[in-house]
């Protein structure tokens, strides 16, 4: 049977372009075909259908586990970052045992603990740094992103193990901060353990050595467990199911592995994303900075994540530069019709989430930032999907968000910036996100004073 809309490039140049250029390739294919294609890519099988129809991708969505069906084994490139027991890795009544276990932990009203530790983590980090010196957004967006992964999923704020966890895991991430060196990832050949100093084999020593970490934690927490705890590894370890079945340690492992790598990484290329738009954006920073003000001095972290057009502004990062570039692929269970294009079974389709946020009829002028568009409008789940959708949605959504605004709403509050360079931010792969390509320069200029503290200021001065 045809496939929909075939690119006729050859097949290893598909493959390279995607790997070095995930964003040209698929802007490419879609100026011939807006809806659905069909491409020859590495990753999730050899012959992909790629489709960014919001109504094509709410008929995959509504009809997961039924029509289509979600295929761990089709993420198989995640497994070396996150083992074979990850909830990324399962299918069927696995996987639905898993999120069951995991989905309570990311409760909403879970987020109030760790509001003032987002807030008062970001401030600290922000203030280290000196004044009028460069640096890049998105190291120290890690950097806060990290340390808020150990305290909350880890329950660690201090000691060796702490340490040694903050050292490891950027150096084993950072390994794929390229397009280049990402390939690794592509192309199983280049997966040679050739000693410590070749990059695979690195990867492979510090991936163990972060194994080990996390095995000491999770063995010395069940010889001293404490009820009291509010971190994520203790919640999963306490979670049973209706036959009191626990997670075993290679379960926790591969969990808290997902956890660190899905909320490390993507949070921390939000946030940066966000102070950059801030910044390029000076009438979206002045409407920004005016609600702000509107808190005081010390607003509850719940107030700040109602804001109305913060909220806004993050949406609207999240839809220009989404960190996932696609949805989880489904696999055709039966022959259906997409489109208007017939699919046998087996077929893989990979909702493509950059290319819905960037249709025209959705969002007019896609490619400019305009916090407004979402202030205007609602979107359905099948037209803004930063954190995926269906079965396979993202149980973080709520903490990243949480995080996202926390940190954004207090730097702006009490520093100000400007960006070292004002030409247009590059995406680039990082692994399987999309990120920054600069890194973001920025510098620090001083303290920000509130618009009410200002104008009390001028009034205490003339009276």
């Amino acid at each position: 049977m045809q496939l929909p809309n075939p690119l006729k490039t050859p097949s290893l140049l598909q493959k390279l372009h995607w790997v070095a250029d995930p964003v040209g390739y698929m802007e490419n294919a879609t100026q011939k075909y807006p809806d659905i294609f069909t491409g020859r890519t590495i990753g999730f099988g050899d012959t992909i259908v790629f489709v960014n129809h919001p109504q094509a991708i709410q008929e995959i969505l509504t009809n997961d586990r039924k029509k289509f069906v979600a295929a761990g084994e089709l993420n198989r490139i995640t497994e070396a970052f996150v083992g074979e027991n990850s909830i990324l890795m399962l299918d069927g009544s696995p996987h639905k045992w898993l999120r069951q276990l995991m989905t309570p932990c990311f409760h909403g009203q879970r987020m109030q603990v760790y509001g003032q530790l987002i807030c008062n983590l970001s401030d600290r980090v922000f203030s280290q740094l000196p004044l009028d010196q460069p640096f890049l957004a998105r190291n120290v967006a890690q950097n806060i992103s990290l340390e808020l992964i150990l305290q909350i999923v880890l329950g660690l704020y201090e000691g060796e193990r702490f340490e040694k966890l903050k050292h490891l895991l950027p150096l084993m991430l950072d390994l794929f901060r390229s397009p280049v060196t990402s390939s690794f990832f592509f192309f199983r050949f280049l997966q040679q353990d050739l000693g410590a100093w070749s990059p695979w084999g690195k990867f492979l020593r510090d991936r163990e050595t972060i194994y080990q970490l996390l095995y000491a934690e999770i063995a010395e927490r069940r010889q001293k467990p404490n009820s009291e705890r509010v971190d994520i590894l203790s919640l999963l370890m306490s979670a049973q199911d209706e036959t009191g079945q626990l997670m075993t340690d290679h379960q926790l492992r591969d969990q808290l592995m997902s956890l660190i790598i899905a909320g490390y990484e993507t949070t921390a290329t939000a946030i940066a994303w966000g102070f950059y738009w801030i910044y390029h954006k000076p009438l979206v920073r002045e409407k920004l900075f005016k609600e702000l003000d509107t808190l005081g001095d010390f607003p509850d972290p719940m107030s700040i994540y109602r804001l109305p057009y913060l909220t806004a502004v993050c949406n609207e990062t999240l839809r220009i530069h989404p960190v996932l570039m696609i949805l989880f692929p489904r696999v055709v269970r039966e022959s259906v019709e997409l489109l208007g294009h017939p699919l046998e079974t087996g077929t893989v389709l990979l909702p493509s989430v950059y290319l819905t946020h960037q249709r025209e009829d959705l969002y007019p002028q896609p490619k400019e930032f305009r916090p407004e568009r979402f202030i205007e409008r609602q979107f359905s789940p099948y037209e803004f999907l930063p954190f995926g959708g269906g079965v396979r949605r993202c149980m973080g959504e709520a903490l990243a968000l949480f995080q996202m605004k926390l940190v954004l709403a207090t730097i702006l509050s009490r520093y100000q910036f400007a960006l070292v360079n004002e030409q247009p931010e590059r995406l680039q792969r990082r692994g399987f996100t999309l990120a920054p390509a600069s890194g973001i320069k920025m510098i620090v200029t001083g303290r920000r004073e509130p618009l009410e503290s200002l104008v009390k200021m001028k009034t205490a001065s003339v009276s």
